[in-house]
């Protein structure tokens, strides 16, 4: 991934944008001269160079989305089009820099320079992420795969169900609670967050119904059950505590897999829920500034 994006051909749009980056800054600084009309600004011819590169930069960029899907299009490869959409886009925000001269104000021209570093921004998150995210993810799912785990926690859970039945009351009710209680998943933002939202219920002395308590990562279950052993009185109920010990250990690692799992691909696609709208707001705010210019200018 990192080869394709940004190593593309030995760097080919690297060298592409490091020539446009020469040519505009050296365009951008023949304006406001001793013996010019106006300080630079977009309304210079060089300004209007500037702004109609970074106009058509935009617009290109923006067809990214079309060509991924564009599968038997001739038009280079999608390899080539990522790596030159992650060097031309952080072009264009030196161009359009240099295109507005700075100069801004609470108008639709600020807008679009201001949603259009939103995109470049929510661009380079997309970049970081698919760079790195991936190697964490392939080798977190060595060997097994999200429905491999979920798998093997509905088997842990059968188990757990099947010994617990050999315990006391209050013990196999402490048990199903946390079966029935375990979280994962959840919202778009606890999926990111990862957060454990397991609880459980413990139960009251008499063996009535008791409170409801965290239970992060399994730990007052193992820490109940490993309180429990040293003071069993028999061989038999110290296994069986020690077996329902190993499945809830287990248990726990499983759950911890999978909410990282769940949160390294949602981490991989959250970037595209900004970047998208974004985008389309920067054509419409494009527009406008382009049929403002000219009307007005």
């Amino acid at each position: 991934m990192r080869e394709s994006l940004l190593g593309w051909q030995q760097y080919r749009y690297l060298r592409w944008a490091l020539l446009a980056l020469v040519a505009s800054i050296a365009l951008y600084l023949t304006q406001g001269g001793a013996h010019a009309i106006q300080p630079p600004n977009g309304g210079t011819w060089q300004g209007y160079v500037l702004g109609t590169a970074g106009a058509l930069l935009i617009l290109w960029l923006s067809a990214l989305g079309v060509r991924k899907r564009s599968y038997s299009s001739t038009m280079g490869t999608v390899q080539g089009w990522a790596s030159a959409h992650v060097y031309l886009g952080t072009l264009l925000l030196v161009v359009a820099t240099l295109h507005c001269a700075l100069q801004f104000g609470f108008n639709v021209h600020t807008l679009a320079y201001v949603l259009m570093c939103l995109v470049i921004v929510s661009g380079f998150y997309g970049l970081y992420a698919y760079l790195h995210l991936p190697g964490q993810l392939s080798t977190l799912e060595s060997g097994t795969d999200q429905q491999g785990r979920l798998d093997e926690l509905a088997r842990l859970d059968t188990r757990i169900r099947d010994t617990s039945q050999r315990c006391d009351a209050n013990l196999q009710s402490l048990m199903t609670s946390a079966l029935e209680l375990t979280s994962v998943g959840g919202s778009a933002w606890q999926q990111l967050r990862a957060r454990d939202r397991s609880r459980v219920a413990v139960p009251g002395s008499g063996g009535e119904q008791g409170k409801v308590v965290a239970n992060e990562g399994q730990q007052l279950v193992i820490r109940h059950l490993a309180t429990r052993i040293p003071d069993a009185h028999k061989q038999s109920e110290a296994e069986l505590l020690n077996e329902l010990l190993a499945l809830f250990g287990r248990r726990q690692v499983v759950l911890q897999q999978l909410r990282r799992e769940v949160q390294l691909r949602g981490l991989l696609k959250i970037w595209l829920y900004f970047h998208i709208p974004l985008t389309i707001g920067l054509l419409v705010a494009l527009l406008v500034h382009i049929v403002a210019v000219f009307i007005y200018w």
